[in-house]
């Protein structure tokens, strides 16, 4: 049981009630938060997971909400949004400091403004920084934690710093899942601002002319079989265009489902069905979903 009086006095940050979450998306779906919490420092974020540890409570951290799939029943419990606390950069000595609520545009344009280079074909990335590690977000070329020294988090209650080596960074993953991450520091190479702002807007321009950037969407719904790509083996099974509800497959991209209109998070994983099984039958290929779920009590897909 939560009480609010209690959190009060260990709570600096705002805290909302039935808080719906699908503006704090980027597929725009999802149901309501039982309760949303905004901490401004490490000592709040600390607070409320020690908290909600204590009393038996989940919570969810909630970055960009980009890469996720929200219950059409929202999530129950304590979601946690760092964006409003934890949007800091700071360099010094070649290593940049990045909150976990930054943004990956802001952190990319930083990193060039100030003489660095190496992560400029992230920019298109639509995470925060805490989001992007966990899932070790990347493209052209690219990943997240490609230039990363260590990440500040804290598991299970404690407050600590893993290294790179410690993170475990593969594609796509990390150990970094259940972790409240708080910031991350970066040691990157020099670079001509205007070589690396030419490559970031070129790739900006291509991901934009490829990618459904301007209807609501959760970024690439399946991840890459091996030595494969999941948008060619969509579209070779003609499921471009094809809708369940308000949810459909990307006309310009196959491997995005778009939010056409009001869709809802079942339309959404229905759809999700048809694909994978189509695929599975035509190509013999099995897709696994890039996309995470989210609020589900059961989901079988």
């Amino acid at each position: 049981m939560i009480s609010i009086s209690e959190i009060l006095k260990l709570f600096k940050g705002r805290i909302g009630l039935n808080e719906v979450l699908a503006p704090y998306t980027t597929f725009r779906i999802g149901g309501v938060a039982d309760y949303f919490v905004e901490p401004v420092d490490s000592e709040d974020a600390a607070n409320i997971i020690k908290y909600a540890i204590v009393h038996a409570v989940p919570y969810y951290v909630l970055g960009n909400g980009s890469n996720i799939l929200i219950s059409d029943n929202g999530i129950r419990g304590i979601v946690i949004n760092l964006i409003s606390g934890f949007s800091f950069l700071k360099h010094e000595d070649g290593i940049i400091t990045a909150g976990s609520g930054v943004k990956i545009a802001k952190f990319v344009d930083y990193c060039i403004q100030n003489g660095y280079s190496g992560v400029e074909m992230l920019a298109g990335i639509p995470a925060t920084i805490g989001g992007a590690l966990v899932m070790n977000a990347g493209c052209y070329g690219g990943e997240t934690a490609d230039y990363v020294t260590g990440v500040t988090l804290i598991r299970d209650g404690n407050l600590l710093v893993q290294t790179k080596k410690e993170c475990e960074f593969g594609y796509r993953k990390s150990n970094l899942k259940g972790t409240v991450i708080l910031e991350a520091k970066f040691h990157l190479p020099l670079g001509k601002i205007e070589e690396t702002s030419k490559k970031r807007k070129e790739l900006l321009l291509k991901r934009n002319e490829s990618q459904p950037v301007e209807i609501p969407n959760a970024g690439c719904i399946f991840k890459n079989p091996a030595g494969q790509h999941a948008a060619v083996l969509i579209e070779q099974c003609g499921l471009k265009g094809l809708a369940y509800g308000g949810a459909m497959v990307s006309p310009k991209h196959a491997n995005f489902i778009i939010n056409a209109q009001n869709a809802t998070a079942n339309d959404v994983i229905e759809l999700v069905k048809i694909i994978r099984k189509t695929v599975k039958e035509k190509t013999g290929f099995e897709l696994e979903m890039e996309v995470k779920p989210v609020g589900f009590e059961v989901l079988v897909i």
